[in-house]
């Protein structure tokens, strides 16, 4: 059998039996196609290098969905009757989730709880952008627990003093279409590289007109969002719970490497 291309495979493989397999999705690979002769995504990647369990009967499906931009653990199984039980596990509320975030300024506190109903901004308000989601009380019940892990200062532009950013934990405890990056831009703390909910929605839109600019690294430091799926575990009946963990990505080592804050 030929071996499939080395850039469909762009993806790590972090534990694999016969019911499932985990992987450490880069960003900004994307998780399904979206249209015909589009570009490749994890989908693609994961037939090619399960081809063989596919011709033996094998039904991918991908259990946690992540944006493009997001980085970190995906939980794939590998036929029916394991993302049944996995899928029991998540309404049991047996599955456990884990990201960090890279934001922008300093949370007051250690630690704190956004308790905020989330829904499509255009359904309360007039929004170019579809996919865009806002905090509002008609919303759908959403809530988020926050952990700052590191402050430090990092220098933002030449003859510029250090602005103040943090290394902060998130575990969802709903599962809302951009809940974390909501929550986090509602604390007044955005993800760093957010074009949506950091310093202006208008850089998404001009990012799919323009592309990655001088303006846009100014103004957003990264080319996505520092968001990342760090921790992952599952819990199933009659067996010992899983738990993975991915490391913090390389592009945000400059950042972390950076004169640390003391905690509030």
């Amino acid at each position: 059998m030929t071996p499939p291309p080395a850039d469909v495979l762009d993806f790590i493989v972090i534990d694999e039996c016969s019911d499932w397999i985990v992987v450490n999705k880069p960003a900004p690979l994307q998780i399904h196609p979206s249209k015909p002769g589009g570009p490749t995504t994890l989908w693609h990647g994961l037939r090619a290098l399960l081809a063989y369990d596919l011709a033996n009967g094998a039904a991918l499906s991908i259990i946690n969905r992540l944006d493009r931009e997001t980085s970190g653990l995906v939980l794939v199984a590998k036929n029916p009757a394991a993302a049944r039980a996995i899928s029991k596990a998540m309404m049991r509320r047996e599955i456990r989730k884990q990201y960090l975030a890279l934001v922008t300024g300093w949370p007051p506190q250690d630690a704190w709880t956004v308790d905020a109903p989330l829904g499509r901004r255009g359904d309360f308000e007039p929004s170019p952008i579809y996919l865009m989601q806002a905090v509002h009380p008609l919303g759908a019940p959403s809530t988020t627990h926050f952990r700052v892990r590191q402050r430090f200062l990092h220098p933002t532009a030449p003859g510029d003093p250090p602005a103040p950013f943090a290394l902060v934990e998130a575990i969802p405890h709903t599962g809302r279409m951009h809940q974390i990056r909501v929550h986090l831009h509602h604390s007044g703390h955005p993800v760093v590289g957010d074009k949506l909910y950091g310093p202006d929605p208008q850089w998404y839109l001009r990012q799919i007109a323009h592309g990655w600019t001088s303006a846009a690294a100014a103004a957003l430091l990264l080319t996505r969002q520092a968001l990342h799926s760090s921790r992952l575990g599952l819990t199933l009946p009659d067996q010992a719970p899983l738990d993975w963990e991915a490391p913090i990505p390389g592009e945000w080592l400059p950042f972390l490497s950076c004169p640390s804050g003391p905690l509030a």
